[in-house]
């Protein structure tokens, strides 16, 4: 009896100081979704499209973050060697469904013309912070994959700062984006990754991009700040996931900034993913990131 009581009041003990539940997304109508984290607020595919997070607003501030009709950790472009699939995932059709734990996945189906199927699974990991999972199995085989993934800010978030390595050390610096360096700029993870960009899917019509090429990262973090707030939006991936950060520089109208993922060749029923978090928060200065990615690189090793 002794035995059992024991067991009881430390199941009870341990249940008292467990962590509490991650937040979950509800179900808003028969394709959208809406979130109240008591930190964050707001929708996710509003009126039913595959179009990320919006709106988004940080509640402790009043701070709105989502500034066009793209939303925020959206799927745009989509490419392979010398190919661009249409205009970007945001326009193809897409399903979606509430997953067991209040996860939501969205779903796009393989068409012609676009031989394989793509999934994300957005989850969110605590109040103030979203994981996002990309997966693609391809259905035939595809060179150099490439899923591209955007965040569109209000001009109360004019600019925006990468994660560089600094010297010979490569230690982590937070890089500004001034027009100076180029109206649209590419922070890329190594040599290969540039021959990557530069392979002509940005040459592609309509709407090319000519992406000047910055300094290498230390990892892929890029940070927007309301400077009246302090609240920032961090965006973070583990290395081997993406292969670059680009945003256009400061104060350019689209306020935004886009993670480049997967990057690698995709046989035949082979089915790659790719990890981003986003952590919403005020910060007193871009180096309190780095705790940030540490403590989500930690996760991501956790058995």
């Amino acid at each position: 009896m002794r035995t059992l009581v024991s067991i009881l009041a430390l199941a009870a003990a341990a249940s008292a100081f467990a962590a509490p539940e991650a937040p979950v997304f509800t179900q808003a109508g028969a394709e959208a979704y809406t979130f109240d984290t008591g930190v964050l607020q707001g929708g996710l595919r509003a009126e039913g499209k595959a179009i990320g997070l919006r709106p988004l607003v940080h509640t402790p501030t009043g701070t709105n973050l989502e500034g066009h009709a793209a939303g925020i950790m959206s799927h745009y472009r989509v490419f392979t060697a010398n190919k661009r699939y249409g205009n970007g995932a945001w326009d193809w059709p897409s399903t979606s469904r509430l997953l067991p734990g209040g996860a939501v996945e969205v779903r796009w189906a393989a068409e012609k013309g676009r031989p394989f199927e793509m999934t994300a699974v957005y989850r969110w990991a605590a109040p103030d912070t979203l994981d996002l999972t990309t997966s693609v199995t391809a259905k035939e085989d595809l060179k150099a994959f490439e899923s591209f993934l955007a965040s569109y800010f209000p001009k109360t978030f004019p600019a925006a700062t990468v994660c560089v390595k600094d010297g010979p050390e490569g230690k982590p610096v937070f890089r500004t984006t001034p027009e100076s360096a180029g109206v649209w700029q590419a922070f890329p993870r190594d040599a290969a990754a540039v021959a990557l960009i530069q392979d002509g899917r940005w040459k592609i019509e309509p709407n090319p991009v000519d992406w000047a090429v910055r300094d290498e990262l230390y990892a892929p973090m890029i940070i927007r700040r309301n400077p009246d707030t302090g609240v920032c939006a961090v965006f973070m991936a583990p290395r081997e996931d993406s292969f670059g950060v680009m945003n256009p520089c400061e104060g350019e109208t689209h306020f935004s900034c886009y993670f480049n993922q997967i990057g690698r060749d995709v046989k035949a029923g082979e089915t790659v993913s790719a990890r981003a978090r986003l952590v919403v928060r005020p910060l007193a200065k871009d180096e309190e990131a780095l705790a940030l990615y540490d403590a989500y690189l930690r996760e991501l090793a956790a058995p």
